[in-house]
């Protein structure tokens, strides 16, 4: 560890901060909780690595094979990484732990990066530095997710800043049935968007090799699962606790936000991997994002529609029509034309909260939908197109556009389907999400 870091820290050795008896209540109290995983071996290298702390003895990494993770006694450290990964992991589950957990403890057990070894920390330290040691990152890396951070808000808050009159909404799209629920209220708005999990693959010297995006793994919960189905694998794969957005999402959300800011409301945002229940519950959503990445939102939106997912995310089938809707913006040739879809639909969460949700198959959809409902007339275009009662508080509705593009860009739309919701339906758990 280097000296810069180690004036992030103020480091104990567990056995000055615990008691043996502590120390092994507090190991049962983070097994209990839950944080660990349905795995075994995390719990079993945690319990073994108290032992030696307790022991007052420094654990090999061939050691914490055999008797952590039950290696046999031959195990290769050197051309096999499990230790390295499973270590890894643990020390973010001990970090996930406090974060839920015993936030107010004055001192935490953590595993230090480059160590085998369970250390005391002191939460002494002035509150950003404290996250900084505690979550094993420095300054720089502290310094890149502030930035990060600022250029969000700085597109949600600012831009409208340069022109006073973006803040203003133009009236008939306050009111209309796509924005009046979410805008005409005190409730505060949540902007969600659609975001992939990805991990790494480590190499045969425990290094990131790469990073992957596997459609059935979108959560750290998810890739636990894919490492106990290929066991062979599965050691090779780190969660890197990262998640990427498509390009057309900063697009959308560049239209979306004036809009939303005009509102004077309260406004956050988040990933929909960190979109909570009572988020849902709480908040007005505003989902921005691909169909793909719609996952918790995703029964909701399909419960009381006729809209299906068809054989894949690029694709929409139509029970009452029989229709499919079928891009062919994934892989575009270069100066070829494509088609590609864009969907808005409105609905009730809860008794107090609304959903409104900006997507698309791909970039275009996604695109042409965000201008969409920014877009009085195009909104207007919506209105007329449906049969809306005056007196529904929360209107329920979708509409899906046809759009044409070359070269990723869209250059023509056309409103090709338009329905009421059954609002009803959303928590009727019987409603299938996807059509086969």
């Amino acid at each position: 560890m280097s000296e810069s870091n180690n004036n992030f820290f103020s480091f104990l050795a567990v056995s000055e901060a615990f008691s043996a008896e502590e120390l092994g209540a507090l190991c049962e109290r983070i097994i209990s909780s839950g944080v660990l995983g349905r795995s075994r071996h995390y719990a079993t290298l945690l319990r073994y690595l108290v032992k030696c702390s307790i022991e007052r003895s420094s654990p090999k990494e061939l050691e914490l094979a055999i008797n952590g993770l039950g290696k046999a006694e031959d195990f290769d450290v050197s051309s096999d990484s499990a230790v390295r990964v499973y270590v890894h992991q643990l020390r973010k589950k001990l970090e996930n732990y406090y974060a839920v957990n015993e936030q107010h403890s004055d001192v935490r057990i953590v595993i230090p990066k480059g160590q085998y070894d369970l250390v005391a920390i002191k939460k002494n330290l002035p509150e950003a530095e404290s996250k900084a040691a505690l979550f094993g990152i420095d300054a720089p890396s502290i310094l890149l997710v502030f930035v990060a951070v600022l250029l969000i808000i700085n597109l949600l808050f600012l831009i409208p800043e340069g022109n006073q009159q973006e803040r203003t909404i133009d009236p008939r799209l306050s009111s209309s049935p796509v924005w009046s629920s979410i805008l005409e209220d005190e409730k505060p708005i949540l902007l969600v968007m659609g975001d992939y999990y990805i991990f790494g693959e480590l190499n045969e010297n425990g290094n990131i090799a790469r990073m992957v995006r596997e459609f059935d793994v979108n959560s750290r919960n998810d890739l636990e699962d894919l490492q106990f189905a290929e066991m062979g694998r599965s050691e090779n794969y780190l969660d890197l606790d990262l998640s990427y957005i498509p390009e057309g999402s900063a697009f959308a959300l560049a239209n979306v936000a004036p809009v939303i800011y005009g509102s004077g409301k309260t406004i956050d945002i988040t990933m929909m991997s960190d979109l909570s229940s009572a988020d849902i519950r709480n908040n007005h959503i505003v989902y921005i994002g691909y169909l793909s990445a719609l996952e918790k939102l995703s029964d909701m939106t399909f419960a009381g529609s006729s809209l299906r997912i068809g054989r894949s995310y690029d694709e929409l089938f139509n029970t009452k029509t029989l229709e499919y809707y079928t891009s062919d913006a994934g892989l575009p040739e270069e100066g070829e034309p494509f088609r590609d879809f864009g969907m808005v639909a409105t609905f009730p969460a809860s008794s107090d909260t609304q959903v409104l949700m900006i997507a698309g198959m791909r970039d275009a959809g996604l695109m042409h939908a965000a201008q969409a409902v920014v877009n009085t007339e195009r909104v207007q275009e919506m209105e007329r197109s449906l049969d809306l009662s005056t007196n529904e508080e929360s209107p329920s509705f979708e509409s899906l556009f046809e759009v044409f593009g070359v070269d990723r860009l869209n250059f023509d739309a056309n409103l090709i389907y338009s329905a009421v919701l059954d609002s009803s339906k959303i928590w009727n758990p019987g409603n299938p999400k996807t059509f086969d």
